[in-house]
Formats: C-alpha cells, sequence, structure tokens
C-alpha cells in the first residue's frame, strides 16, 4: 500500500536506525584504529569502486521501479476494464427489463468478486468465502478450487454473457464488444502473473547487496586520513545513502507484495467496487485511505 507523502521524518528513521547504528559503530572501530594504528588506503580505488556500485544500485533501482510502475498501469487497465463491464452491463442489460436486470446484477457483483480474488492471488493470501461474497453460493467452492479462482470468476461471466446471447436478451455484436472488454481484463491479469512468478534474477538481487555492503565497510578506510574525528559521521551518512537505494530497489521490485511499499491493491479494489455498486444503485462502503503508519482505513 501507499503512504501518505507527509508520513513523517520518524517513520524514515525507524526504517533506517539499525543500519543507521550498525555503520556508526564500525565507522567508530575504524577510527579509533586509525589513531592507535595508523594506516593509509589508496583514495582512488575506493572512488572507482563506489562508482561501480553506484551504477549498479542505479540499474536495479530502475528495472525494480519499471517494474512496480508497469504493475500500477496493468491496474489502471484493470478499474477502467471493469467500469466498461459495468457500463456495458447497464446499456445493453437494462433495469426495467425483469430478464436482464437479475443478469446485470450478477456479472456486476462477479467483478467485484473477481478483483477481489485476484488481489489475493497476487498476494499469495488465502482466498476466503467473504473474499467470493459477490458469487453464487453454487458457485463459491468450485471456484475455490480451480488453481486459479480469479479465472475461474472471469470464465463463469464469460459464459453468462454466452448464455444470454442464447436467450436473446442481447445479439452478436454486442457479446463481441463485451469479450473484448473480458480480454483485455484476462490480458491485465496474465501480465500481473507474469510479474509477480518471474522475479529479477538472483544476480540482480544477491550482487547489488554484497558490493554495496563491501563498499560500506570499506569506506571509512578511504576517509579516515582526510576526515579524522569526523569520519564516523560523514562515512555513516555516505553508507546509509548506498543503502537507502539498496531498500528502495529490494522495496519494489514485487509490486504485489503486501507491504507498505506494494501497490494499494485493497484501495483500487475498493475503488472498483465503490464504482459498480454504485451503478447499480446500491449503498457502497467507503473508499480505503491510507495512514501514515501504513495501515488501511
Amino acid at each position: 500500500m501507499i503512504v501518505p507523502t507527509h508520513s513523517g521524518f520518524q517513520k524514515i528513521i525507524d526504517e533506517i536506525k539499525r543500519p543507521l547504528a550498525l555503520l556508526f559503530v564500525w565507522d567508530v572501530i575504524v577510527t579509533v584504529a586509525y589513531y592507535y594504528l595508523p594506516f593509509s588506503a589508496p583514495s582512488l580505488p575506493l572512488t572507482l569502486f563506489g562508482s561501480a556500485v553506484a551504477l549498479i544500485l542505479g540499474f536495479r533501482s530502475t528495472s525494480a521501479y519499471n517494474r512496480w510502475w508497469e504493475g500500477r498501469g496493468m491496474w489502471g487497465l484493470m478499474i477502467n476494464a471493469n467500469r466498461n463491464v459495468a457500463r456495458w452491463a447497464a446499456n445493453f442489460l437494462p433495469a426495467g427489463d425483469s430478464r436482464s436486470q437479475p443478469l446485470r446484477r450478477a456479472i456486476v457483483l462477479r467483478q467485484i468478486a473477481y478483483v477481489n480474488a485476484l488481489r489475493h492471488q497476487l498476494r499469495r493470501l488465502p482466498i476466503t468465502p467473504e473474499t467470493l461474497r459477490g458469487l453464487p453460493e453454487g458457485e463459491i467452492a468450485p471456484a475455490s478450487a480451480r488453481a486459479n479462482t480469479a479465472n475461474a470468476i472471469l470464465d463463469g461471466t464469460g459464459a453468462l454473457v454466452s448464455q444470454a446471447r442464447t436467450d436473446g436478451m442481447i445479439d452478436t455484436i454486442q457479446q463481441a464488444q463485451i469479450e473484448s472488454v473480458l480480454i483485455d481484463i484476462a490480458n491485465a491479469q496474465g501480465g500481473m502473473e507474469r510479474l509477480k512468478n518471474t522475479p529479477l534474477p538472483a544476480q540482480f538481487r544477491v550482487f547489488p547487496m554484497v558490493f554495496t555492503h563491501l563498499f560500506c565497510i570499506l569506506l571509512p578506510f578511504g576517509l579516515v586520513e582526510a576526515l579524522g574525528p569526523a569520519t564516523p559521521l560523514g562515512s555513516t551518512v555516505a553508507g546509509v545513502m548506498f543503502l537507502a537505494v539498496l531498500a528502495i530497489g529490494e522495496d519494489l521490485v514485487d509490486p504485489f507484495s503486501n507491504t507498505i511499499h506494494d501497490l494499494p491493491l485493497d484501495a483500487m479494489c475498493r475503488t472498483i467496487e465503490i464504482d459498480l455498486l454504485q451503478g447499480l444503485g446500491d449503498e457502497a462502503p467507503p473508499p480505503v485511505l491510507p495512514t501514515a503508519s501504513g495501515v488501511l482505513r
């Protein structure tokens, strides 16, 4: 989920205080050792090493952010496509028709169940009957038994549309229109599953972590001769900057993990639910709002 931009300096300190403390202690040890056992470390190799580490971290952070943003774009498509499903149902299955009204409601409620099931799948959370509350009771167990519950719900929606054409409630052109929207939804789901099931290669995660920590360990040796007693301060600040960039890449690499840094799937699913229920004329729940602590309310 995403916390407000004004989450506060205290939260930032809470996230970095442990590496900050470890770096400071190590820098103090190196500084004290320098005054008892003077040594001289060549600055050029450390400078080259730091530049290489910065390039690696920048490339990794960019790759992680691109994954995060791609996931956000797919969820934007998912929101719009579900609005299109509801609008199609409202236009081609009017509320005044006694035959089409139950079908319209069933399709809309199925899509609410669908996005919530997809949210749970992407976060590797169990799918409960409460998650699928928009489905008829007879479909909850079969859908839950499928390896891909969200896809099972989408298949059922397609079957309802096909049956509506068979019953004469819609024609083949209208069926093709809604099928194109369902295909967009399926494509977006497939893209999300690709991101979730294909992490960055291990080298992108292991090597930057090893090189960054090694650089932070060597950094005070290269600074102590120039900074003297101020080495713990200067080396710690520089080291934390590198560790922060490393952490940013780690936080963004999986946009569907259930942390405060992931995509706000709860809020986006609630947005879809609100739009679709209000389109039916039903009472909708309030939107999900973030707080500074990352707890949704």
